[in-house]
């Protein structure tokens, strides 16, 4: 009887970590907040891209937090609300990061989010119950990342919040079940033997600029799109790299010719996570960069890659994988070195596969917030069109995640918005600098003026 009430119990939490991912729409601190809460809003602008497609001379009525509504300027009556005009200006949903390891970095949240992401997935970190979204960042987790006993990414970080070592698959069944109750939104496992050139987790990947702060994440300005063939990864500016505390801090690895490879989960232990995530109505999400890993990945049946795989994979192999409706996180600006990504991302959109926006938030060589060099490198090595990338960072996401209204504009989805002067599709790099960040109906941005105040009731005078 005991034992059964013990499963009742881990059951009753397990269903109730899968409905949290509903009720962050609702609650979170007000921590960066700078309007009332909940406060009415009426907000113009010559374009709004909804998630799905660019409307022109539209409005957004926010009201508790969520859009009330959207349509053309003249159907709109201010009534109670503040009125923000907008002008020659883009309204977008706010941006959803699914690469970020911010916990484990000690990023700060509130500069990720006026910088254009509203929501994040952490996949690699403290795991936690989703948190956030009226006014500040909405953070969801998977928690530390399952892995073979001394396997990636042990060797460069040890384990404490960042990685569980598993040896069988009961183990690895617990350890996704414990996992979920304690929050987890996805399961994320390694399939990392170390060594692809290129790779960040292997030696040499630096650049001459580095991100303490978002302005120093911003100045980085490498347009080109990564070499197919792989170079010698040498610094770039007038000072070295720093070595560590990058989600990927593996500067003296040397490549698998000279050291033993990292070891890797094997197929059956995979399955066994996997088969324990479905059951619990989770994805798992897999790091992977090599052949070996997209195959034990791909016969496992794990439903993304975390990462575009930073060696050249087979044709056959990516063409099974899209057959089985795997998604794949870009990260390809944190991948630009790696010799594999750009013939990864082309076969990989020609076999009809789904790329996603994750630009791996914390790494040092992407901005703390949005990226447009991973929205170019999408658009080029992907063959995606603007609006294509623009939803793969919005609406696409926010399905991904089992969300289908975050990162939309749609009446009845959270008031998550950013805004920026001009026409971002015509400038990408526009929308790192946003001038309007909304984060559950509250302002925690606004460079634009308000024409119009709420009319003071009786109560209020």
């Amino acid at each position: 009887m005991k034992n059964t009430c013990l499963k009742i119990t881990s059951l009753a939490s397990r269903i109730t970590a899968g409905l949290s991912l509903m009720s962050i729409m609702l609650a979170s601190p007000p921590a960066v907040a700078q309007t009332g809460k909940h406060e009415a809003l009426l907000l113009h602008a010559a374009r709004v891209f909804d998630g799905h497609r660019m409307r022109t001379n539209t409005s957004i009525q926010i009201m508790n937090g969520k859009v009330a509504q959207i349509g053309p300027r003249g159907s709109f009556a201010p009534g109670n609300a503040k009125v923000v005009d907008l002008g020659d200006a883009t309204i977008l949903p706010g941006f959803i990061e699914l690469h970020a390891h911010l916990s484990f970095q000690r990023v700060p949240a509130d500069t990720v989010l006026k910088h254009g992401i509203t929501t994040i997935r952490d996949v690699g970190g403290p795991v936690h119950k989703p948190y956030g979204g009226n006014g500040a960042l909405r953070v969801l987790t998977s928690g530390p990342i399952i892995t073979a006993p001394g396997g990636y990414p042990i060797p460069l970080t040890g384990e404490k919040n960042i990685a569980i070592p598993v040896s069988t698959e009961k183990e690895a069944r617990e350890t996704v079940r414990n996992l979920i109750d304690a929050g987890a939104v996805v399961i994320k496992i390694a399939l990392e033997p170390g060594g692809e050139p290129g790779a960040p987790w292997s030696g040499g990947h630096v650049h001459g600029h580095h991100h303490d702060n978002h302005v120093a994440a911003h100045g980085h300005a490498h347009q080109e799109p990564p070499n197919h063939e792989p170079s010698s990864h040498e610094p770039r500016g007038d000072k070295p790299a720093k070595p560590a505390h990058s989600s990927h801090p593996h500067p003296n690895t040397p490549d698998t010719g000279s050291n033993p490879a990292w070891p890797l989960l094997p197929e059956s232990i995979v399955k066994a996570i996997v088969n324990e995530a479905h059951a619990n109505k989770r994805r798992v999400t897999a790091h992977i960069a090599e052949t070996k890993g997209a195959e034990i990945a791909i016969n496992a049946g794990v439903d993304e890659w975390a990462h575009i795989p930073c060696d050249i994979i087979s044709e056959p192999l990516l063409k099974k994988a899209v057959s089985q409706g795997v998604k794949i996180v870009t990260t390809l600006d944190t991948l630009s070195k790696c010799p594999g990504v750009a013939h990864n991302a082309r076969v990989w959109r020609e076999k009809g596969g789904e790329l996603l926006y994750g630009a791996e938030i914390a790494h040092p060589d992407v901005p703390r917030g949005i990226d447009a060099q991973e929205l170019m490198f999408m658009m080029q090595m992907g063959n995606m069109e603007t609006l294509e990338v623009l939803r793969a960072a919005t609406s696409k996401a926010g399905e991904h995640l089992g969300l289908p209204l975050l990162g939309t504009l749609q009446a009845g989805a959270p008031a998550d918005l950013i805004a920026v002067r001009g026409d971002p599709t015509h400038n990408l790099k526009n929308l790192e600098y946003p001038n309007l960040v909304i984060s559950g109906g509250e302002i925690v941005l606004n460079d634009f003026p308000i024409i119009s105040q709420p009319r003071a009731t009786a109560g209020d005078r």
